[in-house]
């Protein structure tokens, strides 16, 4: 469907229909991401404060076949959030939207809107005494709305899922202009086709989340951190073994990292404390959540783990500062990969068993190429690696930038070839949409080009992003 960009007459159209302060000439950082991959195009950026307002908005656009991109906290990484070429369009920012609205500590339920920071759902849940888990690299600026659009991940899916299974129902307004009031709180409500599981993760293709609600969990009464030193992924697979035989459904998070990881945080970030001395070639991070005894917990496993020949060294966080100083490692790579540069990133996810033999077949695949560094890292708890490979040192990553599309084909292709996923967290976005056509199923993608066809036949939410137009 060809679409118009944001003409002056529109504009002050929907002008007319909204409070004076709501429509803005695009600013740059709407039009950036984190990675510099995509530069966006905008005529009009659009801060409405209520769904009414957004429902006036897209009503416009649909009437009007005038592009809407969904903005959240603009933390994506597969440039979802811009748009990069076609007619420029009205970029729908939800940052004012950013009420809780209602805490239900007897419920285990919390009622935010689509633009509250997620730090602020995690600290609003903390006051009722209970923990909203979603965690991760970007959760002081990401938004919950953007959250749930990408079905993001983080590092406790392990114990508790995805965005997706964080939530009861939402609030959203869909491609037509209509609110769909499917706030719900209920944990059982069979009553036809999950519109909600259709939504998270659509990557506002398919309508705008502006409220959700949100399911809260009972605090760990005992939380104990660790780090290991382990031979390898193998090792590092069965000392997850052990931890689940020791703690159950209590391991919270089991994190891979390597050393070309820790080489970068000491030499960019060199004021992140690192647990040891030199840097190992493998270590894990391990948190447990338990009624009681979670450091015990973890020294039964680090003597199994000795026992057994997995570990060679470890460290018990002994109170809250060293636990956030050996999180505070894991949080540092990303931000050390991000000033080194990477020539290609892979967001994956592999069967637990096919993990060790990625990690050795994809290495040999890489150094077939070229000699770059690779930093392998992530929540090997869900089998979801970071697979990120850098320029040899004293190399900038635009030398390699013909490199890219070769090798992040031969990392998708042996991921396709051992059950895995080309995106485990971050989506599909513009930067993956031809991975999709790859590797996607035929039949699945046919049915979601025709619910997109269904929901949206004038094409006007987030066009170019995860379906080409």
């Amino acid at each position: 469907m060809t679409l118009n960009p944001v003409s002056e007459t529109f504009r002050d159209h929907l002008a007319g229909q909204l409070p004076s302060d709501t429509l803005r000439p695009p600013e740059p950082r709407y039009l950036e991401e984190p990675r510099g991959r995509f530069v966006g195009r905008a005529g009009l950026l659009a801060l409405p404060r209520s769904a009414a307002e957004v429902a006036t908005i897209v009503t416009a656009c649909n009437a009007a076949r005038v592009g809407v991109v969904p903005y959240g906290g603009g933390t994506g990484l597969v440039g979802g959030q811009v748009q990069d070429a076609g007619p420029a369009p009205v970029i729908l920012s939800l940052e004012r939207m950013n009420r809780v609205r209602a805490v239900l500590p007897l419920e285990n339920v919390m009622v935010a809107e689509a633009g509250v920071i997620l730090t602020d759902v995690q600290q609003a849940a903390l006051a009722v005494d209970r923990l909203f888990p979603l965690s991760l690299g970007a959760e002081g600026s990401a938004r919950i709305g953007g959250n749930l659009s990408t079905n993001a991940g983080g590092v406790t899916v392990l114990r508790y899922g995805n965005a997706r299974d964080l939530c009861l129902g939402l609030e959203a307004v869909l491609p037509t202009g209509e609110i769909w009031h499917g706030l719900t709180r209920l944990r059982k409500d069979n009553t036809g086709y999950d519109l909600r599981n259709l939504l998270i993760g659509a990557e506002g293709t398919l309508g705008v989340i502006t409220a959700a609600a949100l399911k809260l969990f009972a605090r760990p009464v005992s939380v104990g951190t660790a780090v290991m030193v382990v031979d390898g992924p193998g090792a590092a697979l069965d000392l997850l073994t052990l931890a689940r035989q020791e703690a159950g459904e209590g391991v919270s998070a089991f994190e891979l990292i390597h050393r070309q990881g820790l080489d970068f945080v000491a030499e960019h970030l060199p004021e992140t404390r690192q647990p040891f001395a030199p840097a190992p070639q493998w270590m894990v991070l391990i948190e447990l959540g338990l009624s009681y005894g979670a450091d015990e917990a973890l020294e039964r496993i680090y003597i199994s783990g000795i026992e057994a020949g997995l570990v060679s060294d470890g460290a018990i966080a002994q109170n809250g500062i060293q636990r956030a100083a050996f999180w505070r490692v894991r949080e540092a790579i990303p931000e050390a990969n991000k000033i080194v540069g990477s020539v290609a990133s892979h967001d994956i996810s592999l069967p637990l068993g096919a993990v060790t033999d990625f990690i050795a077949q994809a290495e040999a695949l890489v150094a077939a190429v070229g000699p770059f560094r690779i930093n392998c890292f992530g929540h090997l708890g869900d089998g979801n690696l970071h697979y990120n490979l850098f320029p040899p040192r004293g190399h900038h990553r635009s030398e390699y930038d013909a490199h890219r599309g070769r090798l992040s084909e031969r990392i998708h292709g042996l991921v396709q070839e051992m059950g895995g996923s080309f995106s485990a967290e971050h989506g599909v976005g513009r930067l993956k949409m031809g991975d999709l056509e790859r590797y996607g199923d035929p039949a699945r993608l046919s049915a979601m080009r025709a619910i997109k066809q269904a929901l949206d036949p004038n094409g006007i939410m987030n066009p170019g992003a995860v379906l080409r137009g």
